[in-house]
């Protein structure tokens, strides 16, 4: 078993004692509702776990091909993370920056001359990270994930939708594939060593989040799903499943794998001043930089509310809904998720951070209204 922090009792922490058997009762039921075959969740505060436990199948072994053992899932299983990759990538970016390797308000085109083509010559670092760029439906095909000289040749043909700046628009993929590629500009490297060997190793990290996930870790991958009335179980197996190409290209923008445990050190680094088990990775001033509100109320028109976008996780804020972290949230928790299967966040206030992983893709709506059960939950058993 990795320990990736020390543990402390739920009774030395500021929520209910019993909020571990509510969770537990809760997910049962959402479970047997039909949302997931397997779920993983891990609770922090002030840099040590509290609790992790882990519920269903990795694998429910029917159905396809290359599902035929029922694996049961447990606390070493790695989960399909989407979109929280995006923190990832944006942590490694705030410790650039803290080192002067690059400025948000410098222009992509700084570092890939050729990405000014189509009109895109002054977008910044900010607008590409706030999803403020105009390319929200850029391409990156699969068939050249492996040739990164052909990903930056992509990122740089990416045609303008609209005037960089003037909407907010969630960017699931393009974005963080043009991060990436300055990643690499900048360093010389491939984007994930530089993520692992720069951000993963130095938080102890590097066994239980992958960027690209290597073939010695397949064993411990979950399998994912999505619903399908057609099927006997109600379950489709989903392509990423075994897609090797999907699992070793490591997409920026929501390709890594990892445990719930993992999440809520990566958040605990960010609530504790930038440290993690006596490593220090980056200031509180980087973290006051990086986690606020930039883009205060604008609308995001993917999702239809605003985001309250910081670069890299967004923020709580003061609507009367929000995406994830719960609606009785405090106005500055803030976190990300991973497109219907699950959610990280970092409760400032009182010290704890959550994540919630599943490998079931279900649509937003449902996903949305599982984890505002789950997430509010948690925040009216927090005592502070």
């Amino acid at each position: 078993m990795s320990q990736i922090m020390s543990t402390v009792s739920i009774a030395d922490t500021p929520i209910q004692a019993n909020v571990q058997f509510k969770l537990q009762d809760l997910i049962h039921r959402q479970m047997k509702e039909g949302c997931s075959p397997g779920v993983q969740i891990a609770l922090a505060h002030k840099g040590r776990l509290v609790f992790e436990e882990s519920f269903g199948y990795a694998r429910i072994g029917t159905g396809h091909l290359a599902d035929t053992k029922a694996v049961k899932a447990d606390n070493e299983s790695l989960w399909l993370l989407y979109s929280n990759t995006k923190v990832i990538v944006a942590t490694l970016l705030w410790k650039f920056h803290e080192l002067g390797m690059l400025r948000f308000s410098d222009r992509v085109s700084d570092y890939i001359p050729e990405f000014s083509k189509n009109g895109k010559e002054s977008i910044t670092l900010f607008q590409v990270i706030t999803h403020q760029s105009g390319f929200p439906d850029g391409d990156v095909p699969e068939s050249i994930w492996d040739d990164h000289a052909k990903v930056r040749q992509a990122v740089s043909d990416f045609n303008l939708q609209w005037a960089p700046g003037s909407i907010v628009s969630y960017h699931g993929w393009s974005a963080h594939w043009v991060l990436a590629m300055v990643i690499e500009a900048i360093t010389g490297n491939d984007y994930r060593q530089v993520i692992r060997e720069q951000l993963l190793e130095p938080l102890g990290l590097a066994n239980d989040l992958f960027l690209g996930l290597p073939k010695n870790q397949l064993s411990r991958m979950t399998f994912l799903y999505e619903p399908d009335d057609t099927a006997p179980n109600g379950l489709r197996l989903r392509d990423e499943s075994t897609n090797i190409k999907w699992q070793e290209a490591g997409v920026p923008g929501g390709g890594a794998y990892g445990t719930a445990r993992s999440m809520v050190a990566l958040y605990q680094m960010m609530l504790q001043g930038g440290q993690l088990n006596g490593i220090q990775f980056v200031s509180p001033r980087t973290l006051s930089y990086a986690i606020k509100n930039y883009t205060a109320d604008r609308q995001d028109e993917f999702w239809g509310m605003p985001m309250q976008r910081g670069l890299g996780p967004h923020l709580r804020g003061e609507n009367i809904d929000i995406l994830g972290l719960g609606t009785l949230a405090k106005h500055d928790t803030f976190g990300h998720g991973g497109v219907g299967s699950s959610y990280c966040w970092a409760d400032p206030q009182s010290g704890f951070s959550f994540a919630y992983l599943s490998n079931s893709r279900i649509p937003d709506d449902w996903h949305a209204l599982r984890m505002n059960q789950v997430s509010n939950l948690l925040h009216s058993c927090i005592s502070i």
